[in-house]
């Protein structure tokens, strides 16, 4: 897996004195390329934050969000034009009565 490819960003930085570790959110990109194992993310995590063991990193949650809900925010042409939705063929009388 190229380096260039793939770009983890981490936000809501924080440390928790009550357990003794520092927790965050991860984004990762990896555009055109497949989705990576939680092994290289915690071998990756290691290398930023210089963590001797890998093992003492936790991944969770890890989730693959793409055009999720487009249906429902999107607005219909779009969806058209996508081939998500299908267009009526009715007559111009049909689609205003169609709307009333």
């Amino acid at each position: 897996m190229a380096d260039k490819a793939v770009t983890i960003r981490t936000r809501k930085f924080m440390t928790n004195r009550l357990l003794s570790r520092k927790q965050f959110v991860i984004d990762r990109t990896h555009p055109g390329s497949p989705n990576f194992s939680k092994a290289e993310l915690k071998e990756k995590l290691a290398r930023m934050y210089d963590v001797k063991d890998p093992n003492a990193i936790f991944v969770f949650k890890s989730r693959t969000h793409c055009a999720e809900n487009a249906k429902k925010y999107e607005p219909k042409y779009r969806l058209i034009r996508n081939g998500l939705d299908t267009v009526l063929d009715l007559p111009n009388k049909g689609r205003i009565q169609d709307r009333n």
